[in-house]
């Protein structure tokens, strides 16, 4: 039982990291959900130090992750003079660019935030520096969940294996 159970919190992690990239997918809460799942296994027994703060401090970073998650784009947006079109631009724009690969997912987000701040009737300029803004929040969100999530797949080799 204790090996399905770190196989599924395996599943979770890795879901995690993907879901990180994915607009759709909570990918931190996941990844640390399948974290948590060592816990009801032998692999955490009393003599493994740490397992318990990594935990509670991972949690941590994992809900200041999803919260940041939607504030950064906005910010990121309005700091470069961007509209709600803008933002949700960005957003379409991932889950169209998901079909075309890891180059449609760094494109998508700019090409959406740049269409959505044409639609609200802003010159070429403006849209291409709001839609930079746009882009670059996405950026950083996607960053700082990839980071979250490494941070998670760590500990739990570390717990998992040593």
């Amino acid at each position: 039982m204790d090996v399905t159970i770190a196989i599924l919190g395996t599943a979770l992690v890795l879901i995690g990291f993907i879901g990180s990239i994915l607009p759709i997918v909570p990918g931190p809460p996941i990844s640390w959900a399948g974290f948590l799942l060592l816990k009801w296994t032998h692999f955490i027994d009393d003599h493994i130090e740490g397992y318990e703060t990594a935990l509670w401090v991972l949690l941590f970073f994992v809900i200041l992750v999803t919260i940041l998650d939607y504030v950064v784009p906005i910010l990121g947006t309005k700091k470069y003079g961007g509209s709600k079109r803008g933002v949700w631009g960005a957003t379409i724009g991932v889950v169209v660019g998901l079909f075309f690969g890891p180059l449609g997912i760094i494109i998508g987000p700019f090409l959406g935030a740049y269409i959505g701040e044409i639609t609200t009737g802003k010159k070429d300029r403006e849209a291409l520096k709001a839609a930079w803004g746009s882009f670059v929040g996405f950026l950083m969100g996607v960053g700082l969940k990839l980071m979250t999530c490494g941070a998670i797949l760590f500990f739990f080799i570390r717990h998992l294996f040593f």
